[in-house]
């Protein structure tokens, strides 16, 4: 049953539907049953999160306490962090945590340990080679890793490497030649 194209009327018991008293309350209800049932929709905010306006994202962050939410980032950034909130409020403090987070801002990267490149110990650094990743993206990545890292390691860097697919060519010049001095004799 579709709430709303539901029929009140038909809903009755067949000595019910001959009551005229019982017909005008149906018709006139439907009309408000169905607006009401329009309205209910949305209500459903979490389940329709790709839908929502910035505004929307921004009360459900606070609701939530999405501490790694930046309200500067673009709604595709607010969108994931809603939909992962719970995920990483269970692995906050993890390098899976903020390897998600690098994920969100980023869309691709690494999170690389103090001994996985030979840094001080309790650091960790993030590497991403996406070519729409800018200084304030490294800026809002890094706030965001600081409120899911653990609190004894330290971002050291965010690194963005570019890198592009270039053709080598290769050139030599060979040049060979007698060298002739010339003098004036006099």
């Amino acid at each position: 049953m579709q709430l709303d194209t539901v029929d009140l009327l038909q809903l009755q018991t067949k000595f019910m539907k001959g009551d005229e008293t019982v017909q005008g309350f149906s018709a006139g209800l439907n009309t408000q049953f169905r607006e009401i049932a329009c309205q209910v929709k949305l209500a459903e905010i979490y389940s329709r999160i790709e839908e929502q306006p910035e505004e929307v994202l921004d009360i459900l962050a606070w609701q939530f306490n999405v501490d790694w939410y930046e309200a500067e980032s673009d709604i595709d950034v607010k969108r994931q962090a809603i939909n992962d909130a719970l995920l990483l409020s269970r692995i906050r403090g993890t390098p899976a945590a903020v390897q998600r987070v690098v994920e969100i801002y980023f869309g691709d990267g690494r999170v690389e340990e103090w001994f996985e490149y030979g840094g001080k110990p309790s650091y960790f650094r993030v590497i991403t080679n996406n070519p729409e990743a800018t200084n304030d993206k490294a800026a809002l990545l890094a706030r965001a890793v600081n409120s899911v890292k653990n609190l004894r390691s330290r971002l050291e860097t965010v690194i963005i490497e570019s890198s592009e697919n270039m053709d080598m060519r290769f050139g030599f010049a060979l040049h060979m030649g007698d060298k002739l001095k010339v003098e004036q004799v006099v």
